[in-house]
């Protein structure tokens, strides 16, 4: 299963966003997003935007931030 790429960018996070990442893992168990600089300009916004991806996902995702760059990994559920 190859890896999904996605880019966040000056608009933020979204319901659109969300729905994207959700659709991504139907098909995938990881997405890495890179986060641009025109969306968050620190470390601090960065773990809140980490952590709002997480809570909208739900329980069954682990994330890992390295720079400006977010793993997401989905664990715990059978693929079709």
């Amino acid at each position: 299963m190859p890896i999904r790429q996605l880019q966040l960018g000056k608009k933020g996070l979204t319901k659109e966003f969300i729905e994207t990442l959700k659709n991504h893992f139907e098909k995938s168990k990881t997405i890495k997003i890179s986060i641009l600089k025109s969306c968050c300009r620190d470390k601090q916004e960065l773990k809140q935007i980490e952590s709002e991806i997480l809570k909208n996902l739900g329980g069954n995702y682990n994330s890992r931030l390295v720079g400006y760059t977010l793993n997401l990994r989905r664990f715990g559920v059978k693929s079709n």
